[in-house]
């Protein structure tokens, strides 16, 4: 039987130390940069790969990311973890995924506490998850949270929420839409909020002027709430068919879009805009193909496990990270 390779095989074909290739397996700053390209060169060469426990016990560090999320079901936190894994595979760390029971702080709790047995480095929560781990109060590890406000005392990441919704309702306004409807996420969801306060914005902004032959209205319409769900888009779209001065709505996510155009379809009702928010997969084959405000998932990502090693590293971070958004344009808008 072949023996494995080891750490003493790649010192040989490199010309090294073995004190030099454990400082190269263990990122250390303390190696010359062609003595590093040469060993990570004799590393691949071998195939050899450095054992996680023992390089654990050496530096107290696991190269585990734990990700904390309330559920999998939405599109947005399948994206997100999609990134997030690919992200970590990119800095050699593996990603332990943890689902909250519930949305109590006791849920979060305990999901903290069983990735502080596994020993992650540190963890970043997801959405809905961060306001149970907010209230949970400090972990034992370094933590993220994306779609958290500045004051909950994490580390906070964020889509530019506000502005993408902004920049859809100016979108819409411009095209010549009297105003915009919406058809908001959940009460309480931080993405939610934040893309409805973008719309009241946009529409509070334009109020007062006589734009493309708006009217001069000063309060917005009431919004309409869905549950992030084709199904509730569905549900509030036939309440919006139905009323004949509703030209234009901004919907909080692609999925409740796709309802809406669903109702609005089922009424004959193709003068109404409609401006998604996420840029799924699938939006460009909506009928019609969704204009829609696109999340970069892959950045926010990459920058949050960016910021949870920087921590981890005891290096400072921003309070706060604010990741662009950009409208799409197709053919419902």
């Amino acid at each position: 039987m072949s023996r494995s390779v080891s750490a003493a095989d790649v010192a040989r074909l490199a010309g090294v130390s073995g004190q030099t290739v454990s400082r190269v397996a263990n990122g250390s700053e303390r190696v010359d940069p062609g003595t590093r390209a040469r060993v990570e060169a004799a590393m691949q060469q071998l195939g050899y790969r450095p054992h996680r426990a023992a390089r654990a016990l050496r530096t107290g560090r696991t190269r585990t990311i734990g990700v904390l999320v309330r559920t999998l079901a939405s599109v947005g936190n399948a994206r997100m973890l999609e990134a997030l894994v690919s992200a970590g595979a990119a800095h050699e760390h593996a990603v332990l995924v943890v689902t909250l029971a519930d949305d109590t702080p006791e849920a979060a709790k305990a999901a903290l506490a069983g990735l502080a047995d596994h020993g992650v480095d540190g963890a970043i929560a997801l959405n809905e998850a961060t306001p149970s781990v907010q209230a949970a109060g400090t972990a034992s590890f370094p933590l993220v949270a994306v779609d958290a406000s500045p004051e909950a005392g994490l580390i906070a990441l964020e889509s530019d929420h506000a502005g993408g919704a902004a920049a859809a309702v100016r979108h819409l306004l411009d095209a010549g839409a009297a105003t915009v409807h919406h058809l908001a996420g959940p009460a309480g969801s931080f993405a939610a909020d934040e893309r409805e306060r973008g719309w009241r914005s946009a529409l509070s902004h334009t109020a007062g002027q006589d734009v493309a032959g708006r009217a001069d209205e000063a309060t917005p319409p009431d919004p309409i709430r869905g549950d992030w769900t084709a199904a509730s888009g569905f549900t509030a779209g036939r309440t919006l068919a139905a009323d004949p001065s509703v030209t234009a709505v901004f919907a909080a996510n692609d999925q409740m879009a796709l309802g809406l155009l669903r109702a609005l379809r089922e009424a004959d009702r193709a003068d109404v805009a409609v401006v998604g928010f996420d840029d799924v997969v699938d939006a460009a084959h909506y009928q019609p193909p969704l204009t829609t405000v696109a999340q970069d998932f892959d950045a926010l990502g990459a920058t949050a496990v960016d910021l949870l090693l920087a921590r981890v590293a005891g290096t400072e971070v921003p309070a706060r990270t604010v990741i662009p958004t950009r409208l799409v344009l197709r053919g419902s808008a």
